[in-house]
This record gives structure tokens, C-alpha cells and sequence, in this order.
């Protein structure tokens, strides 16, 4: 549902005359119609249809959309993927979304307006020879030709939630065009719940497989920078250095990652201050990372979706708190319980996001956790 704000077009021309009119019958037919057609006057508008009332004053109306959104996509049959349709229906809740937003830096980095001026994590700022140097290295942009050239992708985003377990998706989420992954979540030994494909692993020093033979064979190894030593541990990565010192890490972070540089990309920052500010709500703080104005990499994954894939799916979110000995995760045996308040998170303002886009069918939450 959307608000539109209905401006009333210029009166409809009519002729003056100076003599008077008698109101014969057909007179005062024709003068009501010309008062109807005042009254009523549609106008069409891509990407939205409008109906604007037009009285003699400014209106405002309850427009929905989903009438457009039906019969522009109604006639396709199941599993067939609908162009445009996950940014279209975003579009009836947040009317500000705009859909173009690149999934990774590119080296033309700098040109983004929205993130050149704000630090990590909303941005880039301080961090343009680094990045420079690691986009040089890695010479690739994009999810690959392949999907690249798809004029509409189905993207999914696995979360790590415990309720995927016993659910046996694996095989649908294996359906889909695109599968994100998120830090260190395995798929062997799981693959019938999970999957066993892996378009892209999107993660952080801390959140990264530790581990080199843990890693999938093929998968695009997808770098999130929270603060800027980020940048720093990436460049090791990237180039094989050794890593020098992890003062400055809140936990043991990964010391090689098994991907050549070509298999590496820097996630566009934009959805982690877009997901935050905009969508979420979170704490502005001047820009800067302060407490409970961090989105989970779960929903920055979903904003980075909803920017480049046509329809979006979810699989493994949601905690439920009612049931605490339920497992944390889907590969291990953690519980529910074991969840403390999060300093740099706002679980409770998150999960009402996401249930706003499931509920308005911007996304498929294939596990229902949400």
C-alpha cells in the first residue's frame, strides 16, 4: 500500500460565452458529464498506475498495488522467475527504494556518493589506497558471466538458524539461480537440509571459515568490512601474506583464505547504511558504529538481494526465544538460550523489518521463522 499525494490538474477548458445558455435537457446533460470528467480523471504512470482523484483540491489516496503487480505477473506459471518483482513490490512499502545499487566495488568505487563520505561499515572513507590496491589484484566485479547475463536471477539467503534442520529444503534451495551462504555456516554433512550449492560466502575477518579444507570448491568468497583493520586482513588474504598481529579483532579470525584473487569481491557498503538507517531504523550516531546500530549480515545479505536479484528467498532466520533448548544453529549443538542481548545488534527492531517484508511478499521465508 502506498501514499500518494494527488495534485489536482488546471480546470478543464471551457468556452465563455456571452450570451446565456438555456438549460434545455441536453444542455444539462452535457454539463453534468463535463462536471464528471472534472471530477474523475485517471492518469497512467509507470511504474506505478495512479488513480488521482481530481477534485478541486489536493487529495491524498490509499493506492494499492497489488492489482498492477497481479496482472503483470499472474499469468506466469510457478518456479518461472518474474522480472523486476522483488524491487516492485519493495517499492509499495519503502517508496524511497531505488533499485540500482551494485552488489560489489568495482574500480570505480570512489564515484559512489552515498559511502565515499562515511567510515566502515557504512562506508569506505580512509580506506581508498587499500581498496584500490585489492580491486587491481582481483580483477573481477560481478557474480561471473554466466549469471551476470541472466536477465532475471532468483536469489536465496541462507541463514545459519537451527530451524532448518530435518526441514529436508536442500534440494529446493538448490533450485535457486543465486545461494548465499553467510561466515562460516558448512554445508557438507548437511546438504539435504541445506543444499550443496554455493554462489557466493559473504563474511568477515572474525565470521570467516577458519579452516582451508572447509571451504566448497567453488564459491565467490564475499568480503563485508565492519571497521577499517577489515581492510587490512583482506589485503593479507588477498595478496597470501602472513598475518601480522590480530590485535584489534574481537575473536580468532581466519590466517589464509583458499581463493585466488579473482574469486574475491568487497561487498558494496551501501546495504549495511541503507539496511540500518533506512529499512531498520537503527541509531544514526553521526555515521559512525556505535551501540545497536548494526544490521546482522543476514539482513545486509537480504539488502544486497533486493538491489540486484528479481525475485528474493529466505531460509534458516528467526530466533525463537520461546523455545530455548531448540538448537541455536543448524550444525551444532549450541541452544536457543545461549543468545545474549547483542551490544552492536537490535534483534527485536530487525526481526519486525523482515516480518514487514515477508508479510507484504517482498521476500519467501521458506522456513517460516520470521
Amino acid at each position: 500500500m502506498r501514499f500518494v499525494r494527488a495534485v489536482a490538474p488546471p480546470p478543464l477548458h471551457t468556452h465563455t460565452h456571452t450570451h446565456t445558455h438555456t438549460h434545455t435537457p441536453r444542455y444539462s446533460q452535457l454539463a453534468a458529464a463535463r462536471q464528471s470528467e472534472k471530477r474523475l480523471h485517471y492518469v497512467s504512470a509507470w511504474p506505478q498506475r495512479l488513480l488521482i482523484c481530481a477534485t478541486n483540491r489536493p487529495t491524498v489516496l490509499l493506492i494499492y498495488r497489488s492489482q498492477e503487480l497481479t496482472y503483470k505477473y499472474g499469468n506466469l506459471s510457478d518456479g518461472v522467475c518474474k522480472p523486476g518483482y522483488a524491487a516492485a513490490k519493495m517499492t509499495a512499502i519503502y517508496p524511497k527504494f531505488i533499485k540500482p545499487a551494485p552488489m560489489f566495488l568495482d574500480r570505480n568505487f570512489k564515484r559512489l556518493a552515498k559511502v565515499n563520505s562515511y567510515l566502515p561499515p557504512f562506508g569506505f572513507k580512509t580506506q581508498e589506497r587499500i581498496i584500490d590496491s585489492i580491486l587491481t589484484t582481483t580483477k573481477n566485479y560481478g557474480l561471473g558471466e554466466q549469471l551476470d547475463s541472466r536477465s532475471c536471477k532468483r536469489c536465496i539467503i541462507v541463514g545459519n538458524g537451527g530451524i532448518l534442520s530435518n526441514k529436508s529444503l536442500g534440494s529446493r534451495i538448490d533450485e535457486y539461480d543465486v545461494v548465499v551462504r553467510l561466515n562460516e555456516a558448512p554445508v557438507s554433512g548437511y546438504g539435504k537440509d541445506v543444499g550443496t550449492k554455493t554462489t557466493m560466502r559473504i563474511t568477515y575477518p572474525e565470521g570467516a571459515i577458519q579452516k582451508p579444507d572447509s571451504y566448497e570448491k567453488d564459491s565467490l568468497f564475499v568480503f563485508s568490512a565492519f571497521k577499517p583493520l577489515d581492510f587490512k586482513w583482506l589485503r593479507q588474504m588477498v595478496f597470501k601474506e602472513k598475518l601480522k598481529g590480530t590485535e584489534g579483532f574481537w575473536k580468532s579470525v581466519a590466517h589464509y583464505v583458499p581463493r585466488e584473487p579473482t574469486e574475491i569481491r568487497i561487498l558494496n557498503p551501501y546495504f549495511i547504511q541503507e539496511a540500518a538507517f533506512q529499512f531498520i531504523g537503527l541509531p544514526f550516531n553521526n555515521g559512525l558504529m556505535g551501540k545497536g546500530n548494526i544490521p546482522t549480515l543476514g539482513t545486509v545479505a537480504i539488502t544486497m538481494a533486493l538491489h540486484n536479484c528479481d525475485e528474493v528467498a529466505v531460509a534458516g532466520f528467526g530466533y525463537d526465544m520461546n523455545t530455548p533448548h531448540a538448537p541455536l544453529h543448524y550444525y551444532e549443538t549450541v541452544k536457543m538460550s545461549a543468545i545474549k542481548e547483542s551490544w552492536t545488534h537490535n534483534i527485536a527492531k530487525e526481526k519486525e523489518f523482515l516480518r514487514k517484508l515477508v508479510r507484504a511478499n517482498v521476500i519467501t521465508d521458506l522456513t517460516n521463522g520470521i
